[in-house]
């Protein structure tokens, strides 16, 4: 008995030595050459985008500078383009604008598309728009950001008919920019808060639009306050103007500039309200 307890003993201890080899970590898979534990990812803030950034700089005026005064004491149109860094002044007819033939050629030179050096005659009626805006807000210049663009294959933007611009008014935040040029009738207007500017042009039925796309991606436009456009359109034509035709063919492109700039001259400037805004 003593014989079989004693081989019993022997066969269990066997057992226990097989078990715990079998349990015991191979020189292969020693602690050190385990695998490291994946590296917890370090947090960085985002960074802000490059466009952000200049739009801010574009919103900035330069300290101590103002819009020129002309012959007439009436501060000059003052335009700033921002991609070529050109600068022009023109002197205004009245003060609703109007400008003469030299400095509409001279305006539509700036106001050209940077990337092909394309230009196009600039719409009268812009320049006034613009002009207005900038004594509205007797602000020190107006920064161009795009106007004229070479027109896409069936491209239908007023950008590539000479009637449009996007535009900073340094000192002045867009909205108010935009709230002003939503009154003068026979406007577009559009907002890019993304982007950081106002898009202005003049044509025949006033429209208005917010845009949150961000440069060079697909537009997100929402049209809205369809009731103040339709509103705007009347005031303006109970005060005489007119809007641009969609299509428009001038026989005589003098005498209907002439036309205009006695329209203006001879025009009563629209009530402003200066409670949106601060100097």
């Amino acid at each position: 008995m003593r014989r079989n307890g004693h081989r019993c003993s022997w066969r269990f201890s066997l057992l226990i030595a097989v078990v715990s080899t079998l349990a015991a970590p191979s020189s292969a898979e020693a602690p050190s050459a385990q695998k490291p534990k994946p590296a917890t990812p370090v947090a960085h803030a985002p960074q802000k985008p490059v466009y952000a950034s200049l739009a801010q700089g574009w919103h900035v005026p330069v300290e101590g500078r103002a819009a020129p005064i002309d012959a007439n004491a009436r501060p000059m149109l003052v335009l700033a383009a921002i991609n070529t860094n050109e600068r022009l002044e023109l002197s205004a007819l009245s003060d609703n604008g109007g400008f003469v033939a030299h400095d509409l050629d001279r305006a539509a030179h700036l106001l050209r598309d940077p990337r092909a050096g394309n230009e196009h005659p600039v719409e009268p009626r812009l320049l006034d728009a613009i002009y207005r805006i900038q004594r509205k807000f007797g602000a020190q210049e107006i920064r161009v950001i795009s106007a004229y663009r070479t027109p896409r294959a069936n491209g239908g933007s007023n950008h590539g008919k000479g009637r449009a611009v996007d535009l900073v008014v340094p000192g002045t935040s867009d909205e108010s920019v935009a709230t002003f040029a939503r009154d003068m009738g026979f406007m577009g207007v559009g907002v890019y808060p993304v982007s950081g500017f106002v898009h202005v042009d003049v044509r025949d039925r006033s429209y208005f639009w917010l845009d949150s796309s961000a440069p060079g991606k697909k537009n997100r436009e929402r049209g809205v306050l369809s009731d103040l456009a339709q509103r705007s359109d009347a005031a303006a034509l109970g005060r005489g103007e007119r809007g641009v035709p969609t299509l428009a063919v001038l026989a005589d492109v003098d005498a209907a500039r002439e036309e205009h700039v006695a329209s203006l001259v001879n025009a009563t400037p629209a009530d402003e309200d200066d409670d949106d805004w601060s100097p």
